[in-house]
């Protein structure tokens, strides 16, 4: 199969849940034969490079703005389609999908994909306008292309109770953890294995990380809390996250990071906690799982469904009740490596990336032969007709 991937920043993912998902979904689809074509953007992928790990990249300009970023480039994509001869067009999250109708004009007899990745419209950074427009890109995810993918369970009820539609549930996936001893991050910043609670995040309001902070200054333990990130057009906030930290100085902003760097944050943290109000299905989280980490988090029905039994909950939005919960797993390393335990294995079990990829594959096959199927069907009718004269 020809199949070309919209929505993303660019490859190898740098940051953000949706490229990392892309980048696994595309890498591996190369392996297995198909002929995979990218979309990149060249303030997050350099224009220079045309091929990663046997993915075509194409590289487009965007204006980037916190409002015209991702649209601008998606429209260019789509415009670019022209020249592109495609089986399947797979289109990332819910501000890209606002476009597909304009896909399917252009290229009529492609198949096209949408996967459905988080309510993006719960973002602090979106203005009023913004907000309406993702939700107008949310409808046409669901409605306009020849299948829709969730990511979780929470989506895939979601969509069928707003909008009634069926669509296909296949998760965010986690690739076998790497594991790497403390070399780097005690250089930078004085940590050890087990001295320290992680939290990997963008820095936007609905993150919860306000939460974690004030609960965190709340325990008396010598450990600390190390935050990695950064803003995404919310530098208010991160201004807010800062200040509220302040005076504490066992609270670490790492900045954004990735590669060997994030390997040893993720082998060595003592405990993870996602303090989110709201998710799709967390890449972030997933990947805590799969090195082997207890998890705290927020009682919401995505981060639920991602630990299952695996780990333990707070109320959304309640401080006090964060702090309850970090002071008992302060003083329970049994049961943090219990969890632990058990989060690797579910990890492995339910967000394989092999698995997904070969159910994204099924996806692919099934709207390509229903294609077919209509296809011979209507020239069976058309044949039937000419017998008549």
């Amino acid at each position: 199969m020809k199949i070309i991937f919209i929505g993303q920043k660019g490859l190898p993912s740098l940051s953000g849940g949706v490229e990392k998902h892309v980048e696994e979904l595309a890498v591996r689809l190369a392996g297995r034969g198909h002929e995979v074509m990218a979309y990149t953007r060249p303030h997050y992928t350099d224009f220079k490079l045309t091929n990663y790990k046997g993915i075509k990249l194409i590289s487009l300009p965007s204006l980037k703005t916190k409002n015209l970023d991702a649209i601008t480039h998606t429209f260019l994509a789509c415009l670019d389609l022209f020249r592109r001869q495609v089986d399947i067009i797979h289109f990332h999250s819910i501000g890209p999908s606002s476009l597909i109708w304009l896909a399917r004009l252009i290229k009529p007899k492609a198949k096209i994909i949408s996967t459905f990745h988080c309510q993006d419209y719960y973002h602090q950074k979106w203005s009023l306008i913004g907000r309406l427009y993702l939700k107008f890109g949310e409808w046409m995810s669901c409605h306009a292309p020849h299948m829709t993918i969730t990511v979780s369970k929470a989506l895939q009820q979601y969509a069928q109770a707003t909008y009634g539609v069926t669509t296909n549930y296949i998760p965010n996936g986690v690739p076998e953890a790497d594991f790497k001893e403390a070399n780097e991050i005690t250089k930078l910043w004085n940590l050890n294995k087990d001295s320290y609670i992680l939290t990997v995040s963008r820095f936007v309001r609905h993150k919860g990380l306000h939460y974690l902070i004030s609960a965190f200054k709340n325990t008396a333990t010598d450990k600390k809390l190390v935050i990695v990130g950064d803003g995404a057009f919310t530098d208010d906030y991160v201004h807010e996250l800062k200040a509220l930290a302040k005076g504490d100085e066992r609270i670490i902003f790492t900045g954004a990071q990735h590669g060997d760097v994030l390997k040893e944050l993720l082998t060595n943290a003592y405990l993870f906690v996602q303090p989110s109000e709201s998710e799709g299905l967390s890449i972030a989280l997933l990947e805590a799982m799969s090195y082997g980490k207890a998890c705290l988090v927020s009682d919401i029905r995505e981060n639920k469904e991602a630990v299952g039994e695996t780990g333990l909950t707070f109320r959304s939005k309640d401080t006090i009740d964060l702090t309850i919960k970090l002071n008992q797993l302060l003083l329970a390393q049994a049961k943090v490596n219990e969890l632990g335990n058990l989060a690797q294995t579910r990890a492995r079990s339910e967000y394989n990336w092999e698995d997904i990829v070969s159910a994204t594959e099924e996806t692919y096959a099934l709207v390509l032969v229903s294609a077919l199927a209509s296809k011979l069907k209507q020239q069976s009718i058309f044949a039937r007709i000419s017998m008549l004269f």
